[in-house]
């Protein structure tokens, strides 16, 4: 007879603002295994476990949990029922003692009073039992993240945690702290408790996971074990594109700009900072669209900040133009001719209240301005020329970018980079979040700044628009560049088959399309 599973959300629906974000979404997680939790930004892996936790109210569908439907109203009642989040951001409190941490709210009392040398004791024999001997009177911000991430998984552990969730625990730790970590989450789970591993890192999903759930578009769409789905398989199945749909391209515009194209703008060498960026290395040439591959996660808006000097490496070297650079902040890199559009339009982009006028020329204004008196007609000028040239809808320059959509917003803030005059252009996702029509306005952007002799590094997380653009491929997994494609490998099936494999073996698809290639 099987084992009715620990975990069972099955049908689980919300909405925000009227738009679906879950669409009869299930998760199943049995006692006992490591459950990876796998897609894309958007696909709603998040928002799952925010209803799991109570963060969240779901608008349909059920939840069972430990033998009996639940429908958590905080993430307390959450944790109360056995349910602990470890997330990204570790949610320590740094100055207390990293026993404090362990049982804050739950400390052992005698007499009324808090029994220290017990909370001592206890957080020692826990701590131990992972492996781990440090000193648990210090505080917790004197250690690694790495021993602050084993501390917060010995909290789940005293609280008599059923299941644990880790939502991206690895991304700031090197090899040796992840195989540390690793080794305590293989305990919890020979312990007979759940462990939902959410990462993007497919060689950690491999290396710990029993089985996966991959979600695409607020819907569940693939439930596996590990050892039923292969890399491709999985990467495939996350982007959403199938086999049978990916098919050669054909290659000779492609080449036909490759040969033409002039200098080396921008060379970058063995770039590394933190755990994001280990080992990246790329070269961009005036008059070519570069496309940067990669899974979400795997480094490349690390990249891109490395290369516009908005994060310093810690390794590596970077050259504009045949002259080395050593950035110190962005200002450095905008002197030399780059320019960034940033990834989050919102946060990192536009300035809501203010004017599209504003918005359009904030980076290039000290050029505007002699003695403190803007040059009212000059901004006119440019202003009024990208608004033709771009296409950009607005009822008048003077009105709020917010008013704006979002498609329109993303061609102000392409126009306020191009109006610096840049020899490089990095894009970083530049079509996240806008209408087909304004997607289609943004490639033909950019193929025409390419064909005017512009260098563009294009980041993008659906390869159908990122080979459609670009001429060749840098492809980044976990840190590092891992395939340079151009000509007939410039597919999207080669781009995949590197994504899941790195620089190793390639998958018969890959070797089919590149065939094909040969052979049109």
């Amino acid at each position: 007879m099987a084992t009715a599973p620990l975990l069972d959300m099955q049908d689980i629906d919300i909405a925000f603002g009227g738009v679906p974000a879950l669409k009869h979404a299930r998760l199943t997680v049995a006692a006992g295994e490591v459950h990876a939790l796998i897609g894309q930004n958007g696909a709603g892996k998040s928002t799952l476990i925010k209803i799991l936790t109570g963060a969240y109210r779901k608008s349909g569908g059920t939840i069972r949990f430990d033998g009996r439907e639940v429908d958590f109203r905080t993430p307390k009642e959450a944790r109360e029922a056995g349910i602990s989040t470890i997330y990204q951001e570790i949610n320590l409190v740094p100055f207390r003692s990293v026993a404090e941490n362990i049982f804050l709210g739950r400390e052992p009392r005698r007499f009324g009073l808090i029994d220290w040398k017990t909370v001592q004791r206890r957080a020692n024999e826990l701590l131990e039992s992972f492996g781990l001997h440090i000193d648990v009177r210090k505080p917790v911000r004197d250690y690694s993240t790495a021993i602050q991430q084993m501390v917060a998984l010995a909290r789940a552990v005293s609280s008599d945690a059923k299941m644990v969730i880790m939502d991206e625990s690895t991304s700031s730790l090197d090899e040796r702290e992840v195989e540390l970590l690793f080794g305590v989450v293989r305990r919890l789970r020979d312990d007979g408790r759940a462990v939902i591993f959410v990462s993007h890192r497919l060689d950690e999903l491999y290396a710990l996971c029993d089985r996966v759930t991959v979600m695409r578009d607020g819907q569940t769409v693939a439930e596996s074990t590990m050892q039923e789905m292969d890399k491709l398989k999985l990467v495939t199945t996350m982007l959403g594109r199938t086999l049978a749909a990916v098919v050669h391209e054909d290659s000779a515009v492609k080449e036909e700009n490759l040969a033409k194209r002039g200098a080396v703008a921008l060379s970058a060498q063995s770039l590394a900072a933190g755990a994001k960026v280990t080992n990246v290395s790329l070269d961009v040439h005036a008059g070519e669209a570069v496309g940067l591959a990669g899974l979400l996660g795997s480094g490349r808006t690390e990249t891109m900040r490395l290369l516009f000097g908005a994060d310093r490496p810690s390794r590596g070297s970077l050259t504009v133009a045949g002259e080395s650079a050593a950035f110190k902040s962005p200002k450095d890199a905008i002197t030399r001719g780059i320019a960034y559009l940033t990834e989050d339009r919102k946060a990192e982009g536009i300035v809501p209240e203010l004017s599209v006028r504003d918005n359009l020329t904030l980076v290039c204004l000290p050029a505007l301005t002699k003695r403190g008196v803007v040059d009212v007609a000059k901004q006119r000028e440019i202003v009024d020329g990208f608004i033709a040239s771009l296409g950009i809808k607005l009822r008048s320059p003077d009105q709020p970018i917010r008013e704006l959509s979002g498609g329109n917003q993303q061609k102000v803030l392409l126009a306020r980079w191009l109006a610096t005059n840049p020899r490089l252009l990095l894009l970083d996702e530049p079509t996240r979040g806008i209408d087909v029509g304004a997607k289609a306005d943004v490639a033909k952007i950019v193929r025409e700044l390419r064909d005017a002799g512009m260098a563009v590094l294009l980041s993008a997380s659906e390869l159908e628009e990122l080979t459609a653009v670009a001429d060749r491929a840098v492809v980044i997994r976990d840190g590092e560049t891992v395939a340079e494609l151009d000509g007939a490998q410039m597919n999207e099936a080669s781009i995949m088959d590197a994504i899941a494999y790195g620089s190793g073996e390639t998958s018969t698809l890959a070797q089919a399309t590149a065939a094909q290639g040969n052979d049109s």
